[in-house]
């Protein structure tokens, strides 16, 4: 008799089932990408209403990137120990709140803490929209559900840009920025509330009955053929507090999964600071080496349009090529074009091309990347393993721009500190093809420790790639 985890994992795709959830969660990650792609053009103009040294300025997209990374851990166990719908609506509550508080900060150190907690909220919203939309969507078309959710980021990063511009003549502009983006996200908090618990999250927690009634809602709603399944027993775990969760969930992925996990770091840290490194000092690169602020806004949102067609075909490729051959050439070729970009940063015309290339590229990477990722655990620590791996790359993106403006610019340049970067990504693919698993077709508890890896079914691309 099949387990009701596999009823769920072999349903018909339904637009009006699973993609209604699909859309929801990605709404979420839309006002993710809209709050990080603002911290770019939030820095240069809260330094002059300011009056912000260079080192300062780092701080703007630390505090909501740390936060973030905070948020992450936290909202990835609380996910995992208490539900993923509870936490699925209250992340985006607290990101409207103190979004809209940090609009009427009344000096720098305001604005920094609010911008801290709001990313905190936010940084939740990531590995838990991941965790319930990858939990309802059927195994054969997972892959492309996953990565097809990144099409909200290039969407959002492009609306933050768009508004940026629009406001570029108003009066503390970089506060009416941070409120416009409030109504729309308490529009999708309100929304949330009727999306169903995951029904792979209650059979593992032991709550039967619940996990029957949405699984048979599912069935019925997909046209489906009815059939009769197991709920298995859960593993009894005592409860404890969350922070002693976030602990021991943090024992158990490197304890069982050591080299997936370390590889599953690295893959997060090179190739967000990458991007990062583009997303939030693009307008503050293209200004200082003499562009307008027009000009230097419009690079980085030419970046987050040209990705909206770089993550469509990433979409369409995933469940061809594979998560690993996908993501190791995309993301090799995207730190490739980051050098491009400081390399012709004096010559303007140059820069955007190498920028609209580099846009393309990264975003054909990152939607991969995640939906990689939130598959490579089993479910009992899929939304912790995938917030710990995400909170690694936020804490690295936190600290780069303090890094960027107080060393790495001023002693190695821009195209060294670059190439730096390249060397990062490249290491982090090889460690990829070594060590982790092709999840492409693959259950999603296929994987629970590394011994899995060489079991775990790959595809001729993949295979071909290794």
């Amino acid at each position: 008799m099949r387990t009701g985890d596999q009823i769920v994992q072999d349903l018909p795709w339904k637009w009006n089932v699973q993609g209604k959830i699909f859309l929801i969660g990605g709404l979420g990650y839309l006002f993710d990408a809209w709050d990080i792609a603002l911290n770019g053009f939030l820095t240069p103009l809260v330094a002059l209403d300011f009056d912000l040294s260079t080192g300062a300025r780092g701080y703007v997209a630390t505090a909501n990137l740390v936060g973030m990374a905070v948020g992450a851990i936290v909202w990835g166990s609380i996910a995992d120990r208490l539900g993923r719908k509870r936490a699925f609506s209250i992340t985006l509550a607290i990101f409207a709140l103190f979004s809209v508080l940090g609009a009427f900060s009344p000096n720098y150190e305001v604005f920094l803490a609010f911008r801290f907690i709001a990313g905190f909220g936010l940084g939740g919203c990531i590995p838990v929209d991941y965790a319930i939309v990858g939990e309802f969507s059927p195994k054969r078309v997972r892959g492309k559900v996953l990565t097809a959710l990144d099409l909200f980021w290039p969407i959002g990063a492009t609306l933050a840009g768009l508004s940026a511009w629009a406001l570029l003549g108003v009066d503390h502009n970089w506060r009416v920025m941070l409120g416009i983006m409030v109504l729309p996200a308490l529009l999708t908090f309100w929304v949330r509330r009727g999306v169903p618990e995951s029904p792979i999250y209650l059979a593992k927690v032991g709550r039967e009955a619940e996990a029957r009634e949405v699984i048979d809602r599912l069935v019925r709603a997909t046209g489906a053929t009815p059939e009769d399944y197991e709920i298995k027993p859960p593993v009894v775990e005592a409860k404890v507090n969350g922070f002693v969760a976030a602990a021991r969930q943090l024992r158990m992925i490197w304890g069982r999964m050591p080299m997936i996990t370390l590889t599953a770091w690295m893959l997060f840290v090179s190739i967000m600071v990458v991007y990062y490194a583009a997303l939030s000092w693009l307008p503050t690169l293209l200004s200082d080496a003499g562009a307008s602020f027009t000009v230097a806004f419009l690079g980085s949102t030419i970046m987050s349009a040209i990705g909206i067609f770089g993550c469509a075909l990433s979409t369409y490729l995933v469940d061809i090529t594979g998560r690993k051959w996908l993501l190791g050439v995309s993301a090799s070729l995207g730190s490739v074009a980051l050098v491009g970009i400081g390399a012709t940063l004096e010559m303007t015309g140059l820069a955007l091309i190498a920028i609209g290339v580099f846009g393309f590229v990264i975003q054909m990477a990152i939607p991969v990347l995640y939906a990689y990722i939130a598959e490579m655990y089993p479910t009992e620590v899929r939304a912790s393993g995938f917030a710990w791996s995400s909170s690694a790359s936020r804490v690295a993106t936190g600290l780069t721009p303090l890094l960027f403006s107080a060393w790495m610019f001023p002693v190695l340049g821009k195209v060294t500190t670059f190439l730096v970067l390249m060397v990062l990504v490249f290491i982090s693919v090889a460690m990829m093809v070594k060590f982790a698993p092709e999840t492409k077709g693959m259950d999603l508890d296929a994987v629970t420790d590394d011994r899995d890896v060489d079991a775990a079914p790959t595809s001729a691309p993949a295979a071909a790639f290794e």
